[in-house]
């Protein structure tokens, strides 16, 4: 499920969606923040361009979205209906968990965002280089 070649491969380690190869970001560490955005210009091994256009990653605020939806509602069910919590310490659960998470967030959702349009290629190295 999680070997290269799939998506989710790609989505959860950070790699070129193309080649499954290189890490598209500078720093693998999202939680050193100055450098959470940070990323190469182009995949070393198969050539990507990571940046499709300009502004190419503002459509992954929409899916930063929908993964910070998802965390709170964990966060909420974890808190309130197991661990018994009131509502205000669920609510600052919710906010913790988004704060600890939030660079966790960003980067999956460049992530998922960039997969939405490049497929993994078996033969990436038979392609011309720009």
């Amino acid at each position: 499920m999680l070997k290269k070649g799939s998506k989710l491969y790609s989505i959860l380690t950070g790699t070129c969606p193309r080649c499954n190869q290189e890490s598209m970001y500078i720093d693998k560490n999202p939680y050193h923040l100055s450098k959470v955005y940070k990323m190469h210009e182009n995949c070393s091994h198969c050539g990507l361009h990571y940046k499709i256009e300009p502004s190419f990653f503002y459509g992954a605020m929409y899916v930063s979205y929908a993964l910070g939806v998802a965390f709170s509602v964990a966060a909420f069910i974890i808190s309130y209906v197991f661990i018994k919590t009131d509502l205000k310490t669920s609510f600052f659960a919710i906010i913790g968990t988004l704060v600890v998470f939030m660079p966790i967030i960003m980067r999956l959702s460049r992530n998922i965002w960039i997969n939405f349009f490049i497929s993994y290629r078996k033969d990436w190295d038979k392609l011309p280089k720009p």
